[in-house]
Formats: structure tokens, sequence, C-alpha cells
């Protein structure tokens, strides 16, 4: 059970886990019908739109000081002299640190090694510099302004040392994957090679993906302040209790001893999931000068301070008859890591479960180079794979003869063909058969170059599906209900979560709202704070929502029991807490075939999310899209006046909020086909296009009409309330998507991202 503390929904602290510990849904439970289903767009709309939302950064505090970064300049070597003479001399400043002790900041293991950071190499602990962009020195100031002065007049002579930033370059070293993480197998499942040498139509074609940023609104940013002997951090971040656990270790500190706050974040992406570089300095600089201390980092210096997408090289091959029947395929892939911590692949995961291929095989293998740790950027692995796989099924579409949309109807399947087991639910047919009758796909003309606009422009139409995983995460939800006089209730539920503009917290709201019979306005929410009794687990992969809303229905249910309520269907709340004083339950569930240990990992900061394989079924989510482009006649830009994305994600908790992340789904997967790449420089290392200037994203006037819609029907196997993820599912396929619709205007297959205009010329 979880360690008892102090609930923040209400005075004093939960005196027992009051209820049914409840320990996974049972997978034959019936949807259960709610007493009203009234949504509202958004229960935290009117503190955004009012500013009245405080992010990490907002935090501002009493003789408050500043830290501003120094980075290295060099892509490798050695730091043989720092002059911080002059940084020192400017006005304000009180600290100017380069180098820390072993016994003073220890390195926090990697996160995808089983640890909490963000890589496993921690700045400043030697002379040793690993990549381009990275910290070397901080500088704390009573102002920012006099932090970042004195910032850039810090110096730095290096010892350089060769180095490599590209897949392809010298002294990259491979590494298969399946050797060098045991864990991780590749998986192979029938005779893929026999089946495709076998096969009457064979396709064989490589694609380049580029490394790419996640650029959230928000910058990293930590505020923090020891109060004490006790350290509080507010961040925005993804993962509260890994930065908890994570700054406590590094620290040498018990992790009863910090706290994290993080109410809200301004876009993770996967950027937040983990513990940064930076904070454990920051706390030294606010131990040593016994003060609270601010660090945002510049948008420049976020784009090697933090994870990224890496670059990566997909070969497809697909064996197939001449009716378009998947007979085999082999996907291998090349994926850029960095020289101190090996990124796990998952790229096949995806592919192997998209069709009904009985004979598959992939093959991972890892590029050691000399940059930060890569990591995960919104569908980390399913972007890219999905561009190459389904731009090969498009292809293969055209070799047969046979309609994209026909074909992939054709090759569909309810049986997982890795584990042999059913899909929880799998209403992808659904998908493609209404969005081609919302998109109008019946007047699509199959030839390329075919239709055109009366501007002459060239018109495409390309479709392709997406999956993620449907991952869930155990969690622990608390609830406090408290009687606000004869007609009211106030119900507090605290749960592992982080609302990072997904909206989890109007999922909470509604389901909450409708379950008990009272108004949203009613119900607050609790997540991102590790003063509670939850977690907060790592909210990432789209298992947040899937994972807060099974706890918060057990919660709600071991409320019903306490109060001697029916477990299903309409209650008057008021009117059984009349004359009660405050009733405080709690529950906690995890995913199908966890162990009762899984608790006692998330309770140290580990991530411990299961999916998409469980024991008895395979569980993932579904989208299809179907894209328009037109190509300008002259100056041969691409545009993409309108996507129509049909989605299965199970029950859908939040419908206004759910067509919000559909809807910036799409705006993602636009960018990463046509606009997103981080240019390397191979001369001096680092990215090139390290702001928002260079780094080209889709604005406004690049997006047109975007029609969303859900087949919305539970998947009760997953979980009780029938919720699969959402957030990371709706860019899965839109790149590939645009690029069929490229070809079908103009017959050039483009097998890179992003396409550009000299694509098309």
């Amino acid at each position: 059970m979880p360690t008892r503390r102090t609930f923040l929904g209400g005075a004093g602290a939960l005196t027992a886990l009051a209820g049914v510990e409840t320990i996974g849904a049972p997978p034959t439970a019936a949807a259960e019908t709610p007493q009203k289903q009234t949504y509202l767009r958004r229960v935290d709309a009117r503190d955004k739109v009012r500013g009245a939302t405080r992010f990490g950064a907002d935090r501002t505090l009493p003789r408050m000081a500043h830290a501003m970064p120094v980075v290295a300049t060099i892509g490798k070597g050695r730091i043989i002299e720092l002059d911080t003479t002059a940084a020192e001399a400017v006005p304000g400043v009180r600290l100017v640190l380069t180098r820390f002790s072993a016994d003073e900041l220890r390195p926090a293991p990697f996160l995808l090694a089983g640890g909490f950071a963000a890589q496993s190499l921690q700045p400043m602990l030697s002379d040793r510099v690993a990549y381009a962009g990275q910290l070397i020195a901080l500088v704390v100031a009573d102002t920012l302004v006099a932090a970042a002065e004195a910032a850039a007049l810090v110096t730095a002579r290096y010892e350089v040392e060769p180095f490599a930033v590209e897949l392809d370059a010298d002294g990259a070293e491979t590494l298969l994957q399946s050797a060098a993480l045991p864990h991780l197998p590749d998986i192979d499942v029938g005779a893929a090679d026999t089946a495709f040498a076998a096969s009457p139509v064979r396709l064989d074609a490589t694609y380049d993906g580029p490394p790419q940023h996640q650029v959230p609104m928000e910058l990293l940013a930590s505020t923090v302040e020891w109060q004490g002997e006790n350290l509080l951090v507010h961040e925005g971040t993804q993962n509260a209790n890994s930065v908890r656990n994570g700054v406590a270790f590094q620290l040498g500190i018990s992790p009863d001893r910090v706290e994290v706050v993080s109410h809200y974040v301004g876009g993770g992406f996967g950027q937040k999931n983990s513990l940064q570089s930076h904070l454990a300095p920051l706390a030294i600089a606010a131990r040593r000068l016994g003060r609270p201390v601010k660090l945002v980092i510049p948008r420049t210096q976020t784009f090697h301070a933090a994870s990224f997408r890496p670059a990566s090289r997909q070969r497809i091959r697909v064996g197939a008859d001449r009716t378009g029947r998947l007979l085999a395929a082999i996907h291998e892939v090349d994926q850029q890591t960095s020289r101190h911590d090996l990124l796990p692949m998952q790229y096949t995961e995806l592919t192997a479960r998209l069709y009904g291929i009985e004979n598959f095989r992939g093959r991972h293998q890892l590029v050691r180079t000399d940059t930060q740790t890569p990591g995960y950027m919104r569908a980390p692995y399913e972007n890219i794979a999905a561009f190459a796989f389904e731009s090969t099924v498009d292809e293969l579409a055209y070799a047969v003869g046979q309609d994209p949309v026909a074909l992939r109807l054709a090759n569909d399947t309810d049986t997982d063909p890795v584990t042999g087991n059913p899909f929880s639910s799998r209403h992808l047919a659904e998908c493609l058969r209404r969005g081609a009758h919302r998109f109008g796909w019946a007047d699509r003309r199959p030839a390329p170059g075919s239709m055109r606009a009366k501007d002459g422009s060239l018109i495409g139409w390309g479709v392709a599906i997406g999956g993620y995983k449907a991952a869930t995460a155990p969690a622990t939800a608390e609830l406090r209900v408290e009687s606000l006089g004869r007609s009211r209730c106030r119900v507090t539920i605290g749960v592992d979560g982080h609302e990072m503009g997904q909206g989890i917290r109007t999922a909470i709201a509604n389901l909450a709202s409708s379950d008990l019979g009272i108004s949203t306005q009613d119900v607050v929410i609790v997540v991102g704070d590790t003063r509670g009794a939850s977690p907060q687990h790592n909210t990432a992969g789209s298992w947040g929502t899937a994972t807060a809303l099974p706890a918060v229905h057990a919660v709600l249910r071991s409320l019903r029991e306490q109060l001697g309520l029916p477990a299903t269907g309409p209650v008057d709340l008021p009117a059984a807490m009349a004359g009660r004083p405050a009733v405080e339950v709690a529950a906690r569930t995890k995913a199908p075939g966890q162990p009762d240990s899984v608790f006692d990992r998330v309770a140290n900061g580990g991530v411990a999310a299961a999916g998409p394989a469980y024991p008895e079924f395979t569980a993932l989510s579904y989208i299809a899209h179907f894209v328009e482009v037109r190509i300008e006649p002259r100056t041969r830009r691409i545009r993409v006046p309108r996507v129509v994305s049909v989605v299965d994600c199970g029950r859908v908790a939040s419908p206004v909020t759910a067509v919000s992340q559909v809807r910036g789904g799409v705006v993602w997967g636009i960018g990463s086909a046509l606009r997103e790449r981080s240019e390397v420089d191979p001369r001096f290392g680092g990215f090139l296009t390290a702001s928002m200037e260079e780094y080209a994203i889709p604005v406004n006037a690049d997006i047109g009409d975007i029609d969303v819609s859900f087949v919305d029907k539970p998947d009760l196997l997953l979980n009780v309330v029938g919720v699969k993820g959402l957030g990371e599912v709706s860019m899965v396929g839109v790149a590939p998507a645009v690029a069929n619709a490229v070809f079908h205007a103009t017959g050039r297959r483009v097998r890179h991202l992003p396409i550009r205009i000299e694509d098309v010329i």
C-alpha cells in the first residue's frame, strides 16, 4: 500500500485507505450507464484564457535568484580551461558553478534502463564534453538579466576530438539491439524471408527519417527551494515521481525529503518525461546560496538540453500475391542513439500488427553518435514506422491495381499475428469505411496526376492507417467528499496523472460528475503533485487517461460502498452526506496481468506501464487518415486543404478535448511530413536549426479543414471504463497519407521526410 501522506483535497490526512482495494478491473465488467452525460469544454478553460493557470516557471518567491546555463561549443572533447573571472565581476552575480564533486552529485541512471533521467550522463562532473550544447557551467545571479550577461562572459578552451552526429558518419558505432539489450528481442514469426522470396509481388524500399524536436510552448524550467532539509521543486514535468526519486538519488537524500509540483505542463510530447540534467545542479546552487533559484532554459538551448526524435533508416520488404494479399513483411531499422545510452527501439511493435501478416521479421540496430541521448517524441517509433510501412502498402496497391482502401480492408485481422491472441477490440475497418465516406473517396480518379484544380494545381488523395499500443499503468486514486449543504457536495479527487493540455482533468471531472450526479464545478482534481498519496507515475505513451480513469472508477465504487449506496445507477450524494463529516476513501488499480509488486516499482519512481500485449489479448488504438494535397503549378508548394480522420480509441471520455487531441496530432503529422527536420552540423556538432525561426513547423495558414470522428465503442477487456489511448495514435499515419497523396498528385514516391518543394519539381 502507498505511504500515507497529506491529502491536498482537504484538511488533515487520510487516516485509512477506506473501501475495498481494487486490483485491476474484471475483463467481463459491463459498461455502466451514467446518470447524465454533460461534457464541459474544459474544466480549466476559464483559468487558461484568463492567464490564471500557473506553470512551473510562473513560481515567484521572495529573494529568488535566477540561473543561466553555459554550454559547450564543440562537438566532443575536453575542457582545458574555463575562465569565469569576467562573469563573476558582473553586479548581482552570486555563484558561478563549474564542477561538482562525486560526493556532492552523482549521475542518475537512464530512465529507459530502469532509472530516472533523460540520460545517464550528468554534466559538470568532469572535464569531458560528450556533445555540442552540453552544460559546462551554471551562473546564478539576483536578476535574470545579470545571469544572462554573466553566462555570456564565461569562456572555455577545449581539446577537440573527432565526433559523429549522423548515421553514416565516420566513427558512428552500430550495435544489434537484440544483442545489446537481450530483454528486447526482435519480432520474428513464421518464415518471412522464405515467404518473401516466394511471393509473386515483391517490393523493397528504404525510407529515411530525420531527427526532430518537440518544441513545446513551455520551455524546460525549474524553480527550487529548500524548506529546511526538504526540497520543493516546481517544474513542468510528465513524471513528477521519477523527478522526485531521481533528484533524491543524485543528492544522496531520502525521496521523502523531496516534493515535486507539476499541476500543469505547457506541452511535453516526451521531452519532459524524466529527470533533466539541470535540476540537481540547480538544487545544489539553491542550497549553497540559501535562496530559491529559478532556471528557464533558453529556447535555443532546449534543442541540446533535452531529448529529441532520433534519425532513423528503415528498409521495408513486402511480399504479396497478385490480388494484394500480404504474405510476408521484413522491417529493418537503424536508429541513432548516444554514446552513453542505448535508446531502445520498438518500430515493429506496430508494423507487425497493422495487418494480418503471418510471416514477419523485424531487426533493430542502434547507431551510437555524439549527441545527447535521444528519446520519445510524440508517437516516437510509430510515426516514422507508419510512414515507411504505409507508403509501401500504398505502392503495393498501385502494383496490383487495387484501390488503396480496399487493399487495406482485405488485409484486416481480428487476431494479433505476433502472439496469436485476439485483439481486445479492433474497429479499424469501420475507421476506413467511415473515413472513405466522409472524405468522398469514391470520387477519386486512380491514376497519378489525373486530378487538377481550376487554378492548375495538382490534386492528390492519399490514405493511411495508424495504430498505437493501448497501454495502461498502475494508479492510486483518493477521494474526499464533504457536504456543502442540503443540495451540494464537494468531491476532491487525487490520482496519478499530469495535465499536459490533453484534458485529463476534464475526463476525470466528466466521469465523477456523471457517476455521482453532481456538477463538474463541484469536482476538484489534483494531479502532478507528489505531496498527495498518489505517487504520480509517468504520464506518457497515451496511457494517462486509460490509467487514471479506471482508478477513479474504482475509488467511486469505494465511496458508494462506504456510504451504503448502490454500486451502479443514480445516487443522491447530498442526501447521503447529510449530517456526515467528510468521507475519505482510496483505491488502486493496475494493468491486466501485472503483479502486486508493480506498486513498489511505481513508488520508487520507476515506469510500470504494460501493453500492447497482455496475457490474454493484445490492445491497440487505431486511426484512418484521408488527406488531400494540392501542389501549386508554378511554385510547387504543397498544401493540405483537408484531412478526414476516424479514430478507434475505445470509449471517448471527453469528446471536446478528444477532438482537440486528434486535430493537434494531425497538425503534428503535417509538420512531420512537410516541414520538420533538425539539421545537424557535421563540422561542429549539435543542431543548426535551434530556434523557432529555423525549425520549421506548421502555422495556421498551412492547416486546412480537419474533420474528426470517433467509433466510440468501449474496450471493456482492457479496463472497466472502456478507454484506450488517443493522443499519440492521432499522429500515426498522417505522414504516409500526405506522402501517398503527393504520389497520387505527381507520380513521385518520396522516401524521406520532410517532403520538400525540390522533391516535386
